[in-house]
C-alpha cells in the first residue's frame, strides 16, 4: 500500500513503509526506546523511563506554543519492526517552521545510511506541505547528533543554557536549515526567540 504523500512521508529506503504511531502503538515504542539507552542517557541522563512512550505519544507542547500538526512517524522493516521513529511539528512558533523533536534510528541500522535517507524524505516532503525551514535542538556533549546535523546544512543559530531533560540539566544548540525559499536571515526575523541574545 503506497502512502498518499499529503498525509505521511515516504520513505526511499528499500523494504521500509513509513506509519502514524498512535496510542495503539505505545508498548512497541516503549520497547524501542528501551533499546537505544545511549541516547536517552546523552540527552536525559537516564535510560528511557517506562511511561516514555505515553509521555512521548501524548506530549504536550510548552506553554504558549503552537503548531498545526504534530507528527508521530514509525518506520518499520518487511517484517513490520520499528526501525526508527520521527516526531515532528508542523508551524511551530510560526507558519514554515517545521521541528524535528526527535528523530531515532535502532543501534542495529547506525550506519547504513537509513537516516540520512530518511532526513532527505522527510525534507522533501515538509517542502511540499508548506516548510520553509527545519528547526531543531542538539544537546551539546551529545556528540552523535552534533556531527550529524551540520553534515546535513543545519546552522546554529544560537545556544540556550539550564534546560532541564530528565533528570539532566542541558546546554543545547539551536540549528535551522533552510528549506524551499527560506533563508536564515529571513528565519530569525519571523522567530525572535531563537535570535542570539534574545530572552
Amino acid at each position: 500500500m503506497d502512502v498518499d504523500p499529503q498525509v505521511l512521508p515516504g520513505c526511499s529506503f528499500e523494504g521500509i513503509r513509513v506509519v502514524e504511531l498512535l496510542d495503539c502503538d505505545e508498548a512497541e515504542l516503549q520497547q524501542f526506546f528501551e533499546q537505544a539507552p545511549a541516547y536517552f542517557i546523552a540527552v536525559n541522563g537516564e535510560p528511557a523511563t517506562s511511561t516514555e512512550a505515553r509521555e512521548e505519544l501524548r506530549g504536550q507542547l510548552p506553554a504558549g506554543w503552537h503548531c498545526s500538526r504534530l507528527y508521530w512517524l514509525g518506520y518499520r522493516d518487511a517484517q513490520g519492526h520499528l526501525v526508527a521513529v520521527v516526531n515532528i511539528a508542523a508551524d511551530l512558533l510560526a507558519a514554515g517552521v517545521w521541528h524535528i523533536g526527535l528523530l531515532l534510528v535502532h543501534t542495529r541500522w547506525h550506519g547504513s545510511g537509513l537516516a540520512q535517507r530518511l532526513h532527505t524524505d522527510l525534507e522533501a516532503w515538509a517542502v511540499t506541505k508548506g516548510a520553509q525551514w527545519l528547526r531543531l535542538t542538539v544537546v551539546v556533549g551529545n556528540t552523535r547528533a552534533e556531527r550529524f546535523w551540520p553534515r546535513l546544512g543545519y546552522v546554529q543559530v544560537r545556544t540556550r543554557e539550564g534546560i532541564t531533560i530528565g533528570r539532566q540539566v542541558n546546554r543545547v544548540s539551536i540549528q535551522v536549515k533552510p528549506v524551499g525559499q527560506g533563508t536564515i536571515d529571513g528565519y530569525l526575523a519571523l522567530v525572535v526567540r531563537d535570535r542570539p541574545g534574545a530572552p
